[in-house]
């Protein structure tokens, strides 16, 4: 099954920001708040386990470390509309250019029950770095979800151990909006794929329930299409549209 997931690569990097609210600080009034949240498309794996140790943002106004909740978290804890804050901090208004997130190496991947160390020396000596161009105002709080993808973001080597290639797009979770469905029979346990030109996103159900939630999607008319496991047969349905706001209902997909 994983190998099904890992030829399915799709490269995913949306870039936004949100405004979540307004706060006067009376000794930072040049300064922005920025929160940083942590979600995940879920995987075909027990276990994503990232180490995550700091955080540093690029500005016009300079380089600022974030207050980072650091540690390990498991990224299939935060699927289907879960998320967690992770890093906070005051920055200098202005232009945002980059998002620098520094693993440390305590990353993992569970596969039937097997723990597998995860190899991320890029991320490790220089930070994953995440480009994002957004102005930031003073005295403002803005919201930022990271998404990573589990599916894309494991990659397995030919000798069987794993690496750690982080996909991750930025969520504006504000000017977007979401499509939830639910797959019968779960046994399909499809990989969900919508599609609006050249803006792809995937997802997987909930083994649990057969649902699947893209969130903060753009607006916009998507082609989504589900792949399922043998012997269900893969299907597409066009013109699923998304408002700002709005959770768009796909029902039940029967296979």
């Amino acid at each position: 099954m994983i190998i099904k997931y890992l030829q399915l690569a799709i490269g995913l990097f949306i870039c936004s920001v949100i405004l979540t609210s307004c706060n006067k600080d009376e000794n930072n009034e040049k300064n922005a708040v920025l929160n940083l949240r942590l979600t995940d498309a879920p995987g075909s794996y027990d276990e994503v386990n990232v180490d995550i140790q700091s955080v540093e943002v690029k500005s016009n106004g300079g380089n600022v470390m974030l207050s980072v909740n650091s540690g390990v978290y498991n990224l299939l804890d935060y699927v289907n509309g879960l998320d967690t804050l992770f890093a906070t901090g005051s920055i200098p208004s202005g232009k945002v250019s980059q998002i620098r997130l520094i693993l440390g190496s305590n990353n993992s991947v569970v596969v039937n029950g097997t723990s597998f160390p995860l190899s991320t020396p890029s991320a490790q000596q220089s930070g994953l770095k995440l480009n994002l161009h957004e102005e930031l105002l003073p005295g403002v709080t803005y919201a930022i979800v990271l998404d990573f993808d589990a599916c894309q973001s494991v990659v397995e080597k030919g000798n069987g151990t794993y690496s750690l290639k982080p996909v991750i797009r930025i969520v504006n979770v504000a000017s977007g909006g979401s499509i939830h469905g639910t797959v019968v029979p779960i046994a399909a346990d499809p990989l969900v794929i919508a599609v609006k030109g050249s803006d792809t996103l995937s997802t997987m159900i909930d083994s649990a329930n057969g649902e699947f939630l893209f969130s903060g999607v753009e607006t916009g008319s998507y082609n989504v299409t589900f792949f399922p496991d043998t012997p269900y047969v893969f299907q597409t349905v066009g013109g699923v549209i998304v408002s700002t706001g709005v959770l768009t209902e796909m029902g039940t997909i029967n296979f």
